[in-house]
């Protein structure tokens, strides 16, 4: 009967973004804001449909030194990737 019983499957909720079902033109923007909200040291999992190595490229290139990127899962069908701010 207690109310935290869920707080561990929430913060693993809150530690996925998955764009997989968010039109195209919405997912940068999405991952961006995401991505400048964490706290130096924190980190989420993307999950995209595709290869998001083109978000990667744009990542490095706004903020040198900034991004942590960590391929969990590379396809065909999805792609899960740990993001993270650097310290």
């Amino acid at each position: 009967m207690s109310d935290t019983s869920d707080t561990s499957d929430t913060s693993e909720q809150n530690d996925t973004l998955d764009v997989r079902t968010i039109p195209p033109a919405q997912r940068h923007p999405m991952i961006f804001e995401r991505f400048v909200a964490l706290p130096v040291g924190g980190s989420f999992v993307l999950v995209n449909d595709h290869d998001p190595k083109p978000l990667y490229y744009q990542l490095v290139a706004e903020y040198q030194g900034q991004l942590r990127w960590q391929y969990l899962e590379e396809g065909p069908e999805v792609w899960r990737v740990r993001m993270g701010k650097a310290q």
